[in-house]
Parts: C-alpha cells; sequence; structure tokens
C-alpha cells in the first residue's frame, strides 16, 4: 500500500519559502509542522501537482498551486485501544460523528496518554481509522479542545481523511458553536466598534478578523496578533440576552486555528464564562439576573462552549450531511438560570 498523500493548495500572499507556506495551508489535524514538512520536503516526499519533486526549503510558491506531500506509512500507534463510551451521532464505512463530553482530550499528548478519544476510537473502530495523523491523530481530521463540548467527525478510511481534510482547509465545512459571554455583544456598542478587526454586518451578525499566534510571554496561550500567526475570522450573531450581563451567542468559524473561538471573543471583550485560560477571572456582575444565576456562572468549571452544529460532503459519496447536538446539561441548566427559569 503506497503512503498517504495529502493534497496542498497554496494561499494568497504565500510566504517566500516552500516550508513555510506549505505549514500555512496544511490542515491541523495533519500534524504537519513547519519541521517536519522541512524534513519530508528534504527527504523527496513534496512534489509539484506535476510530479516534479522539489528538495530545497526555500523554493519560492505562487497562490493557487498544488502541491503532493506524501507523509509517510502510519507509524505504530502509542496510544492504546480503551474501552471507553462515546456517544456516536453517525457513522459508516468512512467516517464517524461523534459528540465528546466535557473533559476527553482528543489525541495524546505529554500529560495525557490515555482517556482520550482516539483511545476510544482506535477501540470501538478496531483497526478502522485513517493513518494520515500519524501515531497519535490516526484519524482526526479537526479538533475542539478537552473542556469544549460538542460535534467532531473522525475519518475511518484515508480517502474520507484526504477529502474531510480538503473541506476544513478550504473552510466549507459548516461549523456553528454556542457559547455563553461576559456581557451583550452589540453593534450599537462604540466600544466594541472600536476594537481592531471588529465589523458589524447585516442581520446583526459581528465578524471578528485577527491573526491569531502563540501569546509572546505566556506560551500555552494563543492571542491575536497584528504582524505575525494565521489568519482567522469568526462571525457571531447574539441568540439570548440575559439582561445585559451576558449572553447566549452563535459563533461560527471562517477558520479554524487554536483556541480561535475563545481567544477572538476574550479580543473584543466578551470572553466566555468560565473560561480559565482567556477569561481574565472576570466575575459575572448583579444586573438583571439572579444571584443563583450569578453564582452559577462564576463557579462554571469549564470555558462555556459547545460545537452544536456540524455539516460537510460526504467525501465518499458525494451526499450532504448536517448534525446537531443538544447543549449538554451544564451549559442548559446555566442558560435557564440566566434566563431566570
Amino acid at each position: 500500500m503506497s503512503d498517504p498523500v495529502l493534497r496542498l493548495e497554496i494561499g494568497e500572499n504565500p510566504a517566500p519559502r516552500l516550508d513555510k507556506a506549505l505549514a500555512a495551508v496544511a490542515p491541523e489535524a495533519s500534524a504537519l509542522s513547519r519541521s517536519r514538512l522541512g524534513k519530508l520536503i528534504e527527504s523527496g516526499s513534496v512534489t509539484r501537482e506535476n510530479g516534479e519533486v522539489v528538495t530545497g526549503l526555500k523554493t519560492r510558491t505562487f497562490p493557487g498551486e498544488v502541491w503532493l506531500v506524501a507523509v509517510g506509512a502510519p507509524e505504530t500507534v502509542d496510544a492504546i485501544p480503551q474501552d471507553i463510551p462515546l456517544t456516536i451521532i453517525h457513522e459508516d464505512a468512512d467516517l464517524i460523528v461523534i459528540d465528546k463530553p466535557a473533559g476527553m482530550v482528543v489525541h495524546p499528548a505529554p500529560g495525557a496518554a490515555s482517556g482520550t478519544l482516539v483511545n476510544a476510537l482506535l477501540y470501538h473502530c478496531a483497526g478502522s481509522l485513517s493513518g494520515i495523523g500519524g501515531e497519535r491523530r490516526p484519524g482526526i481530521v479537526h479538533r475542539i479542545d478537552k473542556n469544549t463540548t460538542g460535534l467532531l467527525v473522525a475519518a475511518k478510511s484515508d480517502r474520507a481523511h484526504q477529502g474531510l481534510a480538503s473541506q476544513f482547509a478550504a473552510h466549507t465545512a459548516d461549523r456553528h458553536y454556542l457559547a455563553v459571554v461576559h456581557g451583550v455583544p452589540s453593534q450599537a456598542d462604540p466600544r466594541l466598534a472600536g476594537v481592531s478587526g471588529v465589523a458589524f454586518e447585516a442581520s446583526g451578525v459581528i465578524r471578528i478578523s485577527g491573526n491569531i499566534a502563540r501569546h509572546k510571554t505566556e506560551r500555552k496561550k494563543m492571542a491575536v496578533q497584528a504582524n505575525t500567526g494565521r489568519h482567522a475570522i469568526t462571525r457571531l450573531r447574539v441568540q439570548q440576552d440575559f439582561g445585559g450581563s451576558a449572553a447566549l451567542v452563535d459563533c461560527w468559524l471562517e477558520t479554524g486555528r487554536t483556541h480561535q473561538i475563545r481567544v477572538h471573543l476574550a479580543h473584543a471583550g466578551h470572553g466566555l464564562i468560565g473560561d480559565p485560560v482567556y477569561g481574565g477571572r472576570r466575575k459575572l456582575a448583579m444586573k438583571s439576573v439572579s444571584p443563583q444565576a450569578v453564582g452559577l456562572a462564576n463557579a462554571f468549571q469549564r470555558q462555556a462552549l459547545h460545537a452544536a452544529t456540524l455539516g460537510f460532503v460526504h467525501p465518499v459519496s458525494g451526499r450532504e450531511l448536517a448534525f446537531t447536538a443538544d447543549l449538554p446539561q451544564d451549559m442548559r441548566d446555566l442558560v435557564q438560570s440566566l434566563a431566570g427559569a
């Protein structure tokens, strides 16, 4: 069997050298860092679409160019299969859609070698996961944070992995998240209008644009950076206003970067309730909500974020698929309390 091959299309304004340009467009789930791509280029594993092998890291690229990256045969998986219950929304021969609970890490990493979604999928799928993600990320096409709940699709075949990764890279997969945030984002708010990267669109939609990169001093955090990082756009619309103190918002992604919604909402001054990293230890003020609601919000144990809908074209059958997942119990309780129910 031949090695899995990723098809990467160069975007606008590419970096001046091949390894950087490919790293900028590689899907996050492919685990293709710039250093790994550099090694693949030098080893002859990267070709132009016409089959020309290129081994120079400083090779120039141009918008629209297509490059093929042979990522290597899957290595033996460090993670062991574990019989962990999964809430399966859909499954067929090529892919599986999961409603992930809070507290579950998607793939093994230092400090989380077991109990992950990958461990659970290895057991459930019994060897039928795509190997493109490498030894720690078999089948993983995208991810959501440990304490974010909701929908995630994994590939069971390399063909499905390629097709899904292409859709996520092209931003054609439809992903909506529900979040409970501090304050109420409003187009009538002059402070919000003055935040860099914030724009107001029709039908009450607020657009947040800002490159996301590693925080300059706190390396475990991401941040909006003006002249570095990866381009990111989040749109949102308020679903429910809780007396000006908080709001339930619908967020959807034009891009998919690490912690994107959490970083962009915090940048806009409306961080997620319960977010231990980007919340700034902010506490909910008692305005038009009950003391009980304030107490519940201030004691919330995770970022109040849920991947509520997921839509994409099935990479093998071509059918359009769309899935929804109800709010988990802790967020339902939070919303009902804030609403005075």
